[in-house]
C-alpha cells in the first residue's frame, strides 16, 4: 500500500517504525533536533570582505597564505575565491575567470 500511495520512493521501513515511535515517546514536534558539531560560521560577509582586501593588496598570494592571514580554512577561502568572485589560478596569480577582450589580448602580448 506504501508503494501504491507513494510511488517508487517510499520511506524505508526503520523510518516508518522510527516516526510511529516519536510520539510515543513523547516528542510532539516534528523539527529536527539540534545536532552535535561545529557551525559553519565561516562562510560570512566579514571574511569575504577580508578575503577581497587580501587580494586586492596582492594577487599573488597563495590559498593557503590567504587563509593563515585571515584565519579561515582553506577550503573556505578556495571556496570563496572561486564561487563568490569567479577567480582561478593562472600561473602566479589569481585572475578572473572571465576576461574581456581588451584583458585577452593584453594577456595573449604578455
Amino acid at each position: 500500500m506504501i508503494n501504491q500511495a507513494y510511488g517508487r520512493s517510499p520511506m524505508s521501513r526503520n523510518m516508518i517504525f522510527r516516526w510511529h515511535k516519536m510520539p510515543l515517546e513523547g516528542r510532539e514536534e516534528v523539527d529536527d533536533e539540534p545536532r552535535p558539531g561545529r557551525l559553519s560560521t565561516t562562510l560570512t560577509d566579514e571574511n569575504v570582505q577580508k578575503i577581497r582586501g587580501k587580494l586586492n593588496s596582492d594577487r599573488r598570494l597563495s590559498v593557503r597564505m590567504i587563509a593563515e592571514e585571515c584565519y579561515v580554512p582553506k577550503t573556505i577561502v578556495h571556496e570563496i575565491i572561486k564561487d563568490q568572485f569567479g577567480m582561478r589560478k593562472i600561473w602566479a596569480k589569481l585572475v578572473p575567470r572571465v576576461l574581456s577582450g581588451d584583458q585577452r589580448l593584453n594577456q595573449l602580448d604578455t
